[in-house]
Order: structure tokens, then C-alpha cells, then sequence
């Protein structure tokens, strides 16, 4: 292993901050190398078409459970300490001791990467990572510094990532062997226990989402692309809601496809890369997605590989469905290479509304936003997992609750500031069923989804004649482009209307029984936003 940046030796060693001597290191490395070390310590396979092909093992995906946060001075009134767990300063300089140690016997892969494409507002983030092919995921996902700037790089951040590393629950304060632990004080992450790279990433966003409200800047779990006439827009959702899918659109310029800053300047991305879910992905549906998964430089996660022509199987769910590709941001042909646009001019709120009762589109305005906003509803099909059969509802705050640190009212209420100041339009999107609930309707094609936000996007559908939905409070268009009139009205589709209002009045349940815990931090404009009974029509 070697080094490809040269620095002064005494300055390079105490960055390394205790975590390992600089003989053990190998700082930078790009695509080829790391492909070379992947390969040799057996971490990967490389499929045909020369994407980098791994496993995750036990974990296939986070584990919110795990994550931890520094209690101290400065967290102490500032984080939202009801949905996150809390770690105390003396068993987190445990977990560092033990983790350096652990780290000083393990040769370990550095690199030196920007958050933010806004130059104002840049995190220097330092990672060092047990396995090459999480060097190389980290890489891809984060902006890569010009090599004239690494001489010099002095981390904002830095993460230590060490997938064979066990906590101990007594020692260090925590649940289980695996740890996901942040001193937003001494600007420090600790990952270990996990082999899945999203938990890097997101460590990232986490600390972003920390520091950025307090400087009036809104972080975003969104993805965001810019037509011709430099229209921004934003795209909220949580997993499988179709935020990177929806983005990706050859006739608009890709910003990102997940985390995103607000500023007073406009919008900038967080990332220099993706991370696109590929199960069921295919040519013909995301045309750009899947060019990326053969690509060299691609990361595949837990994609099944023929063992004769290394092609993968997108259909194979068997190790999970949370299968991943991690690529550069360029390896989109028509994305930004600024990663930054102007304020936005639609936003749009997705789910996946396995009830079948949200309407695929509806107009909101700012109070309703916030509302939603602060809902992040979509709901989990059955199959999903083991012994569900029914629809399951999930409320995720700020279409991201397990990487906000502050409370949500922090959050939603610069987003509707900042609505309000720009004159934004906002748009629920339902991309999940239509005439039935999940087993018995349909899925919302995606070519009807695309034609609806075409006309959302360039401001025709927001001239279009709207009606009130009875049941959530939602202005829906009456006709829209391409698009048959009955798809509009969701009640129409199903061959019970007993059956709908019923299913409709369970949801509209759910959602009221989880705002009630941010009734005391919201107006009443914002509560009277809620679907059902006194909602606005």
C-alpha cells in the first residue's frame, strides 16, 4: 500500500488524530487501486461491464438502533434528544481508545473529500476505512477534492469506519456490538460493527444536519435537478418512493439525488455522487441508472452476480431488498457540474401510499407543506417483511428522522420561510396504488407519474382547474397532460367506495395520531392543515 499524496510528514502524522501510524495508511487511493486492494483481500467481485460487486453480510442496512450521539455542553439543549439515543463523553473516549487500537493493528485506507458544493459552506471530511471498497463507495459519494488541494486538507470532520470492530455494551455505553456514535464537539464519527457503507454517508449528513440550521441554512433528505430555463426543483421522499428514480430525467440537469443545502444563494448538494436503489432496476425504466451498473467505478451492494457471466440478476432479492449502486455523479451524462442552482421553484413531496388512497398529485400550500413536511409519510407494502400482510404506515419526519439531530420544528420551519419568501410551488406526489390497496390495486404507472410532474415542473398544471379532496384537505388537478381524468381521482378508481372511505378514514387516523406529538410546536395554521375532520377543503 502506498501513499499517492505527499505532505509534510509531522503535519500529515497528527491529523491522523491517534487512529494509526502513516506507514499504515494508504491516502487517496483512486478507482484502479482500490479496485486492485478490493480484490486481492477478497472484499469484491468485479461484474461483467466492471462494476465492483460486494456483500454486506448481517447488515443490509442501517441500524438506527445503534446510532448514538454525544451528550455534552453543546448538544445538551440542541439536539432532539427524544428520537435520539445519547452517549456520554467518558464512553465515547472509551469507544475512540478501543477503536484506535483496534485501528493501529489494521492497515486502513484515507480519504480526503468535500460535503458541499457550495465553497462557503464546504465540510472537509477525512475518512478512514477498514476495506478498500469502502474507500472507494465514500469516494464516489462524496466530492473529490482537485489533488492541488490535499497538500494543505485539514478535516472538518473525521470518521473512522471499522467494520470488524465490536463494541461492548457495559464498556462503551451502547445496545450490541455494532456502533454508529457522533461527538458533534470534537467533530468525530465512529462506525463499527457494519459493513454497510451507507452508514459513512449518512454520518455525514447527520453532522451537516447538526451545524448548518444554526448558520439559517435548510438541510434537505431530497434530491434536486434544474430544467433549461434554470427551474429548480426538489424532490422529498423517503427509500423506495422514487426520489432517485424521478430525478433522474434526461430532459433536466441532475444536482443530486439525496442530500441538499438551502442557503440564501439557493440550492447545492451535499454529495458528489449517488446512491441508487437497484432491485427490479431496469434499461428500459431508468435507462441512466442502469448504465451506471456497467460502468468501472460503479459500487454494486448485495446485487446477485451469475457465477459463469458475472452478469447481475437486478430481479434477485435474496439477500436483500435493499440492493445498491454507488457511482460518481459525472457517470450521469446530463448532471450538474456545479452541483449547485438557483432557489427552487416546485417542490415535490413523495410517497408511496400503499392504502391507495392519496391522489398521485395534489397542489399544497405552505401551511400543508410544513404539514407534510413534517409528516415524511409513505407506507411499507406486505411481503416487505416476514408475517405482514396489511399496508403498514411509516412517518418519518423531514423525509429523513433517523439523521436529524435537531428538533423537527427547527427544520420545518425554515423550510417554510423559505417557501414562502421564494413564492415556491409545492406538489404531493403519490407514486405508490391506485383502485385498491396493495394485492388488490394497481401500481400508479410511472409514465403517468412523469407526464404529471412534466406539467408541474414547466407551471402548466398549476393553471390547470382544481377540485378539494374531501378526505385529506388536497387540491387535485380535474385533467392534467397525458393523463386519464378517472387516475385523478382516487375514489373513482375503486370498485367500492365504502371500501375507499373507510380505508381513507384509517389513514387519515395515522397521520393525525402522529402529528399530535408536534401540535405544541407548530400554529394552528399548521394543525389545521391535518386531513379529516377541520381540515381545509
Amino acid at each position: 500500500m502506498r501513499r499517492e499524496a505527499e505532505r509534510d510528514d509531522q503535519a500529515f502524522e497528527t491529523t491522523h488524530a491517534g487512529f494509526a501510524e502513516e506507514s499504515r495508511i494508504a491516502a487517496n487511493l483512486e478507482a484502479p487501486a482500490l479496485y486492485g486492494e478490493a480484490i486481492r483481500r477478497n472484499e469484491a467481485r468485479i461484474a461483467r461491464g466492471g462494476a465492483l460487486v460486494v456483500e454486506t453480510g448481517a447488515h443490509t442496512g442501517r441500524s438506527p438502533d445503534d446510532k448514538f450521539i454525544v451528550r455534552d455542553a453543546l448538544t445538551e439543549a440542541s439536539v432532539w434528544w427524544e428520537n435520539c439515543r445519547a452517549m456520554s463523553p467518558e464512553h465515547f473516549d472509551r469507544l475512540r481508545a478501543d477503536m484506535a487500537t483496534s485501528a493501529g493493528e489494521t492497515p486502513l485506507f484515507m480519504q480526503d473529500l468535500y460535503a458541499g458544493a457550495d465553497p462557503l459552506r464546504r465540510l472537509k471530511v477525512r475518512v478512514y476505512s477498514e476495506y478498500a471498497w469502502h474507500s472507494l463507495f465514500i469516494r464516489n459519494l462524496l466530492i473529490r477534492p482537485p489533488k492541488t488541494e490535499l497538500a494543505d486538507f485539514r478535516p472538518d470532520l473525521t470518521i473512522l469506519d471499522l467494520p470488524s470492530f465490536r463494541a461492548h455494551p457495559d464498556r462503551h455505553g451502547c445496545r450490541s456490538q455494532t456502533i454508529i456514535a457522533i461527538d458533534f464537539s470534537r467533530k468525530t464519527a465512529l462506525i463499527g460493527g457494519t459493513s454497510y457503507a451507507g452508514e459513512i454517508k449518512k454520518s455525514v449528513f447527520s453532522y451537516l444536519n447538526f451545524i448548518l440550521p444554526a448558520e439559517g441554512v435548510l438541510p434537505m433528505h431530497c434530491a434536486a435537478n434544474v430544467g433549461e430555463q434554470g427551474d429548480t426543483a426538489i424532490f422529498f421522499g423517503l427509500s423506495g418512493t422514487g426520489k432517485t428514480t424521478l430525478s433522474a430525467d434526461p430532459s433536466r440537469s441532475l444536482i443530486g439525488d439525496d442530500e441538499h443545502g438551502w442557503s440564501s444563494e439557493g440550492v447545492f448538494n451535499f454529495e458528489g455522487g449517488c446512491y441508487a436503489k437497484a432491485i427490479r432496476l431496469s434499461r428500459e425504466a431508468e435507462p441512466q441508472i442502469f448504465a451506471t451498473s456497467e460502468r468501472f467505478g460503479s459500487v454494486m451492494e448485495n446485487v446477485a452476480l451469475d457465477p459463469l457471466t458475472r452478469l447481475p440478476d437486478f430481479e434477485d432479492d435474496s439477500l436483500t431488498e435493499n440492493t445498491r449502486i454507488a457511482y460518481p455523479l459525472d457517470f450521469i451524462a446530463n448532471a450538474s457540474a456545479s452541483g449547485r442552482a438557483l432557489h427552487p421553484r416546485n417542490i415535490v413531496m413523495l410517497t408511496c401510499d400503499a392504502f391507495g388512497v392519496l391522489p398521485p398529485i395534489a397542489k399544497l400550500d405552505p401551511a400543508q407543506a410544513m404539514y407534510h413536511f413534517l409528516s415524511g409519510y409513505t407506507a411499507k407494502v406486505a411481503g416487505a417483511e416476514k408475517g405482514v400482510r396489511e399496508p403498514q404506515a411509516t412517518f418519518s419526519t423531514c423525509f429523513g428522522s433517523p439523521f436529524m439531530p435537531r428538533h423537527p420544528s427547527e427544520y420545518g420551519n425554515l423550510l417554510r420561510g423559505l417557501i414562502e419568501r421564494h413564492q415556491v410551488d409545492c406538489w404531493l406526489v403519490n407514486t405508490g396504488w391506485t383502485g385498491g390497496k396493495y394485492g388488490v390495486g394497481e401500481r400508479i404507472p410511472i409514465h403517468a407519474t412523469r407526464s404529471l410532474l412534466r406539467a408541474a415542473l414547466d407551471g402548466s398544471l398549476a393553471r390547470s382547474e382544481f377540485r378539494a379532496d374531501p378526505h385529506f384537505g388536497l387540491l387535485t388537478p380535474r385533467t392534467a397532460p397525458d393523463v386519464e381524468a378517472s387516475l385523478l381521482d382516487p375514489a373513482s378508481t375503486w370498485s367500492s367506495k365504502r371500501d375507499f372511505a373507510e380505508t381513507a378514514k384509517r389513514l387519515i387516523g395515522m397521520f393525525r395520531e402522529n402529528f399530535a406529538k408536534f401540535e405544541p410546536h407548530v400554529d394552528r395554521e399548521i394543525v389545521a392543515a391535518q386531513p379529516g375532520e377541520g381540515a381545509r377543503a
